[in-house]
């Protein structure tokens, strides 16, 4: 599993509902978290492997944990600023501001609905990987400042030569 870069097109595509619950699907949710490990990361989206469906795992420090067709219910009207990089944006990282708490309602491996309130760095980890479900990556939110300082290395990364 090998995970896609900037310019890829599927990152910027809304990722569609998953209706199978499975065995396919689990094996799936095991290679994604493997792979989320293995790059370093504390989540990793569907998209971000090129499969354009609305699921994500993370990991805020408590163990792994999955989300399948994530909806948020609620938004803190509380922002937060906090840095944040991205497996698909190597290399980048920028001070980003978000809600200080999410509701969302989703569903597990098999299928199950669940309600739950993140706040923190877990909501802060939600969050990031919902917009990729969306088509949303965290450099979206910059400044168009701060974009042109960063054009040249997003450039680099979209041509394939990529800094970690």
């Amino acid at each position: 599993m090998q995970v896609i870069h900037i310019g890829n097109p599927i990152l910027r595509k809304i990722a569609e509902p998953i209706e199978n619950f499975d065995a396919e699907l689990s094996s799936f949710v095991e290679e994604l978290t493997k792979t989320m490990y293995e790059e370093d990361g504390v989540g990793l989206a569907a998209p971000q492997v090129a499969v354009s469906k609305r699921l994500f795992v993370f990991d805020d420090g408590s163990g792994p944990r999955v989300m399948i067709n994530p909806e948020i219910l609620e938004k803190s009207i509380e922002q937060i600023s906090m840095e944040e990089g991205c497996l698909s944006v190597p290399g980048i990282y920028a001070d980003i501001t978000r809600p200080a708490w999410v509701k969302i309602r989703y569903q597990d491996v098999e299928g199950q609905i669940h309600e739950e309130l993140f706040e923190g760095y877990s909501g802060r980890i939600v969050q990031h990987e919902y917009d990729h479900l969306e088509g949303i990556l965290f450099i979206d939110y910059l400044s168009p400042a701060k974009k042109a300082l960063l054009r040249p290395k997003l450039n680099n990364i979209m041509k394939g030569k990529v800094s970690k």
